[in-house]
C-alpha cells in the first residue's frame, strides 16, 4: 500500500515494486481507477481520516508513507500549517486504519525529511548527529514523532530522511534543467552550500530493501554518499547538458526570482552536508554515487 503514491516519488516507485513481484494500492485523492492488469489499483482517500480504504490495510505486506504537501512554496502561515499537517494527519490517519486491521502489514516505509538537520554549510552529518533548528526541522522532528507515537505491535518501522531526489519526471531538476538551458545554471548566492541529492533509482533500490531487509529498523539518512557544493552541482550540470559558464546569481536576485517563482528562496540558498552512514555500513551499493553519472542517465 503506497499513500502519496500518484505524487512523483510514488509514481516511480511503482514500476520498480512491480518489477519485484508487488502489487500496488495507491491511496490518492483523485479517483479510484486500476490498471489494465489489475497489479495496480487506485483508492480514495482524504489523508486524514481512516475512511472506507481502511479495509485495504488487511493482509498487505506494507506500507509506504510518502505523503506530505510540496515545500516548494512561499512559507506563508497557511503554507507551513498545510505543509506540517499533511505529513502528520496521513501518518495518523494510516495509523488507525492498521489498527482495524484483522492481518496488518508487518512493515511501514516511513518518508520523512533530510532537512531535519538544518542548514548546516560545510559540516558532515550523519544519521547519528543532533537534529536542527528552524521550520524544516520542526517539522521533520513532528512526521517522525507521529509514527513513533503509532501502537503497531510487531511492525518493523524504517523511516527514510529523504534528501534533494534526482528524477526524470518531476522534483526541483526539471526547474534547474530548465533553467540551465536558458542560460541561466549559474551558482545562487555563494554557491558553498551543499547540496545532498540522491538518484531516484537508489531511492526506490532502498524503500525495497527496506521492505525485504528485516534487520533495516530506524532512521536513515538517505542520500548518495557524494554531495557537492551549489558550485560544483551547477557546474555538472552546465558541462552535462553542454552549457558555458554562467555568473553567479546573487541573493539578493534570487530571493526575487524565488518570488516571482512563488516559491521558497531558502531551498536554493541554504543546504547541507550528508553521509549516508548507516546504509552504506549495512552493506548498501549505490547505483548512482557520483552527481555527473546521475545527471547523465536522467538527462
Amino acid at each position: 500500500m503506497i499513500a502519496g503514491g500518484s505524487g512523483f516519488l510514488g509514481a516511480g516507485l511503482i514500476p520498480d515494486l512491480l518489477a519485484a513481484g508487488y502489487d500496488a494500492v495507491v491511496l490518492t485523492r483523485g479517483g479510484a481507477a486500476s490498471s489494465q492488469d489489475g497489479r495496480v489499483r487506485y483508492v480514495t482517500w482524504d489523508a486524514r481520516t481512516a475512511g472506507d480504504w481502511a479495509s485495504e490495510l488487511d493482509g498487505a505486506a506494507a506500507i509506504v508513507n510518502l505523503v506530505g504537501r510540496t515545500v516548494d512554496c512561499r512559507k506563508t502561515p497557511a503554507n507551513k500549517r498545510v505543509i506540517l499537517e499533511s505529513r502528520v494527519d496521513s501518518v495518523r490517519a494510516l495509523a488507525a486504519a492498521w489498527a482495524r486491521a484483522a492481518n496488518p502489514p508487518k512493515v511501514w516505509v516511513q518518508s520523512a525529511t533530510a532537512h531535519i538537520f538544518g542548514d548546516t554549510w560545510d559540516e558532515v552529518l550523519d544519521d547519528a548527529s543532533p537534529t536542527g533548528t528552524g521550520f524544516a526541522p520542526q517539522v521533520g522532528r513532528a512526521w517522525e514523532a507521529a509514527l513513533a507515537a503509532a501502537d503497531l505491535p510487531g511492525v518493523r518501522k524504517v523511516v527514510l530522511r529523504i534528501s534533494f531526489v534526482l528524477g526524470r519526471n518531476g522534483g526541483a531538476l526539471k526547474t534547474l534543467a530548465k533553467l540551465t538551458r536558458w542560460f541561466m545554471g549559474g551558482p545562487t548566492g555563494s554557491g558553498r552550500q551543499y547540496m545532498s541529492w540522491l538518484h531516484q533509482a537508489d531511492l526506490n533500490a532502498i524503500i525495497l530493501r527496506a521492505l525485504a531487509d528485516e534487520s533495516m529498523s530506524g532512521a536513515y539518512v538517505t542520500t548518495a554518499p557524494g554531495p557537492v557544493t551549489n558550485r560544483e552541482f551547477m557546474r555538472t550540470l552546465r558541462r552535462v547538458l553542454r552549457r558555458p559558464w554562467t555568473p553567479r546569481v546573487p541573493s539578493p536576485l534570487v530571493r526575487v526570482g524565488a518570488w516571482f517563482m512563488r516559491t521558497d528562496p531558502e531551498l536554493a540558498l541554504y543546504g547541507r552536508r550528508l553521509a549516508p552512514t548507516r546504509l552504506l555500513s549495512e552493506g548498501y551499493a549505490f547505483r548512482f554515487p557520483e552527481l555527473e553519472r546521475a545527471l547523465r542517465d536522467l538527462l
